[in-house]
């Protein structure tokens, strides 16, 4: 046992320095480790390789297929479009410059949170040179909407950090989404006031020349009927009826309100789901791992020498932990070796799952962008559209504003 302990150990390093593909890594390490302890690969024993498999098939996945299926069908229809587009233009009309940054930022994250993959250059390519035209540097620009990654992991419904730990701790969609929503939303409140402020100081205008966004195409559908599907999916979810139920129910909604084929409906929800490749070999290598780290005993063994001080404060100390995470692999999926084990020892402790999930699910998804911006998905890639964008001073400047959201997120976690 102690074999595999070791192996499983190897496993989680190589896995949070990143010198190998993460899933991959954690299903064949996982698999050695066991059998290694001596798990038969088949059969029916409990432990054998193969159940430990089928039991990583979580029902968080079937809630997050209900999800998919809605924005399949709103990106068809073009709904989501008209929703963003409406939502940067508020943006650009009540804040100026700093406005327009902040909602392009917030869609992006609305986009990410409902989607498998945050890419806020969607709505930098737009919004970025509108708000550079607007009186607002590139480099503050850049680093108000590529924060967007923070919000969407923290409270979306497809990253697979946050599944693998709702998966452990059982907690569904709806409240976890609100108070994550709750405590990082803090992070675009300060960069728009302090991106408002700094503009004032140097004596330029927060409203500019007054230029806008480019108009939407002719007969687009208006705000409220585009946003309408999205209330009552909101509605649905907090009245307790099966997530999948509810994204499918909507999508035929939108079928009526579109007088769209039915067929072509059902595509147009299908290619939503296009998008669970990377979450669903995620969220089954994560739990796997996650099961045999269990087996093994490895949880066992940390908790020996990590519960008489994590009992101080729990919760607290978990957030610290995955903050922490977050910061050091600069990656809130390789965040999760460090803190699904750690998440699984405060349970045992009795404390209770939401506050589990949002101290292991926010810490490391604001972290992540701290040291450098982010990679793929972030700063980097927003830079490359907001010419003048310099990704070093861009991302010092937004690090008040993620340690803001730290901030606030560490105090809910007393009341949650």
């Amino acid at each position: 046992m102690i074999t595999a302990q070791i192996i499983m150990v190897v496993t989680l390093l190589v896995m949070i320095t990143g010198y190998a593909p993460l899933y991959l890594t954690a299903v064949v390490g996982s698999v050695l480790a066991a059998l290694m302890a001596g798990f038969p690969l088949t059969g029916a024993d409990p432990q054998a390789v193969s159940k430990l498999l089928v039991a990583s098939m979580h029902p968080v996945i079937v809630d997050m297929l209900g999800v998919l299926l809605f924005i399949g069908i709103m990106q068809k229809c073009g709904y989501m479009d008209v929703i963003i587009w409406h939502i940067m233009d508020f943006g650009r009309r009540y804040g100026g410059a700093p406005g327009i940054a902040t909602a392009a930022g917030l869609a992006a994250a609305l986009l990410g949170a409902l989607t498998s993959f945050t890419q806020p250059v969607i709505t930098a390519t737009i919004a970025g040179p509108a708000a550079v035209r607007l009186g607002l540097s590139p480099n503050k620009t850049a680093g108000i909407i590529s924060l967007a990654n923070t919000v969407a992991n923290a409270c979306g419904f497809t990253h697979p950090t946050m599944l693998a730990v709702l998966a452990l701790t059982g907690v569904h969609f709806g409240l976890i989404n609100l108070w994550a929503l709750a405590g990082t939303i803090w992070i675009y409140v300060f960069c728009y006031w302090r991106a408002k402020r700094e503009m004032i100081r140097e004596g330029l205008s927060v409203n500019g020349d007054g230029s806008g966004l480019e108009p939407l195409p002719e007969g687009a559908p208006s705000f409220a009927r585009a946003i309408f599907p999205f209330l009552v999916l909101c509605v649905a979810f907090f009245s307790g009826i099966p997530v999948f139920l509810v994204g499918m129910g909507t999508g035929i909604l939108i079928i009526f309100m579109t007088h769209m084929k039915p067929g072509e409906g059902e595509k147009a929800m299908i290619s939503g789901v296009t998008n669970i490749a990377i979450p669903i070999v995620a969220i089954l290598s994560l739990m796997f791992m996650s099961n045999v780290i269990s087996r093994i005993g490895l949880v066992t063994v940390i908790s020996q020498y990590a519960e008489p001080y994590i009992a101080l404060a729990p919760i607290q100390i978990l957030f610290i932990i995955s903050a922490l995470a977050g910061t050091i692999t600069q990656s809130n999926a390789a965040s999760a070796p460090i803190v699904l084990p750690f998440t699984q020892i405060v349970l045992s402790m009795g404390a209770d799952p939401l506050a589990v999930s949002f101290a292991a699910i926010t810490g490391c998804a604001i972290m992540q962008l701290f040291l450098t911006g982010g990679a793929l998905t972030a700063l980097p890639v927003v830079a490359g559209v907001i010419p003048g964008t310099v990704q070093k001073i861009a991302n010092r400047w937004q690090r008040p504003a993620m340690l803001v959201g730290l901030g606030v997120c560490f105090l809910i976690t007393f009341v949650i």
